[in-house]
């Protein structure tokens, strides 16, 4: 038997290093694979759908092994045509954050009974930061912060950085050492920052700040519960945040023991909620042994150049790994019928 896919995606901020052109043919040259049609956000046809009106069409490229990025004629911006979404076997989620709880839902039930990866329930509920109280165990001290009072209480412990629940890409971050608050190389007093927050009050994950920052934020990639590569993210110089969309820098990793162990404890609660592909990143604690500080379920990217890197076939590898996870539900589903 053959599937056809389904891809989701907004092609207006990609670049040539994206994951998407390599992933999306490497499945269409699985031998399961019939088709693939990718929906982009970026066409206007598609505003209906986008913004989640009931039984809006959907307009879809059908992609060959030729499909690549193009700056001046995207493929993905020409030859679409009307589509029904009952034809499809499996939709992928390659949309970049956030994705709101209302979008998420309506993806649901628009793709009623097909499978979707990641699952959109799944991606809302680890989206948000406090989702890492589930894994303290694994993580630095801790703490959920609803008011300047919880702030205050946790940041006279130690250093502490506070992390938007919904926020992504290190936007948001503040750091908080004694009465001093940092908000990216930006610095007020506590006393002002109280204040402000008391006119825009947000609820915040508040981790202790690790002084072995510079040591790197490692992104590990795993798909179905295997870890197929890792890449890590240095902060620039006189920063404290390794996104590389912050000035940070990246290279190719190898994986602790530690961080294998994080895996392995992680990935039951993830797979139970939809989560197929997903990345974890990890920083070294104080004692010098790496510890969770993120999971990430939507669109994961990096897989790609970690595979060039080690002269792998992990694009391939991950791609296989999905589709096995397809056909455990395609098989499950068939028996229950």
């Amino acid at each position: 038997m053959k599937f056809k896919v389904l891809i989701l995606t907004d092609h207006k901020s990609h670049s040539g290093e994206n994951s998407l052109y390599d992933l999306a043919v490497k499945m269409l040259q699985h031998e399961l694979t019939a088709k693939i049609d990718i929906v982009s956000r970026v066409n206007s046809e598609n505003d209906d759908f986008f913004n989640c009106k009931t039984s809006a069409p959907i307009y879809a490229t059908e992609i060959d092994e030729s499909f690549s990025y193009n700056t001046e004629s995207h493929p993905l911006s020409r030859n679409y045509v009307q589509i029904d979404s009952s034809d499809y076997d499996l939709v992928w989620l390659r949309l970049p954050p956030p994705l709101s709880k209302n979008f998420l839902n309506y993806i649901s039930s628009y793709f009623q009974n097909i499978p979707i990866i990641n699952d959109p329930k799944g991606i809302y509920e680890t989206g948000s930061k406090e989702f890492l109280i589930n894994f303290e165990t694994i993580c630095p001290p801790l703490e959920i912060c609803r008011s300047i009072d919880d702030i205050n209480k946790f940041k006279s412990k130690f250093p502490i950085v506070l992390k938007p629940f919904r926020e992504y890409g290190g936007r948001g971050i503040v750091k908080i050492n004694g009465e001093e608050v940092s908000e990216g190389n930006h610095k007020i007093s506590f006393e002002t920052f109280a204040k402000q927050y008391e006119q825009n009050p947000i609820e915040y994950l508040a981790v202790k700040f690790l002084k072995n920052v510079d040591k790197g934020d490692k992104r590990i990639i795993v798909v179905k519960g295997k870890i197929l590569g890792a890449s890590l993210r240095l902060p620039p110089k006189d920063s404290w945040i390794c996104n590389v969309s912050m000035g940070g820098s990246s290279n190719i990793a190898d994986v602790d023991p530690e961080e294998e162990e994080i895996v392995r404890l992680v990935d039951p609660m993830l797979s139970k909620m939809g989560i197929v592909m997903y990345g974890i990143d990890t920083l070294v604690d104080d004692e010098g042994k790496r510890v969770l500080s993120e999971i990430n379920t939507t669109s994961i990217g990096g897989l790609p150049q970690v595979a060039r890197f080690k002269k792998q076939p992990l694009v391939e590898e991950a791609i296989d790994l999905i589709w096995k996870y397809y056909l455990d539900k395609f098989n499950t589903k068939k028996k229950e019928q």
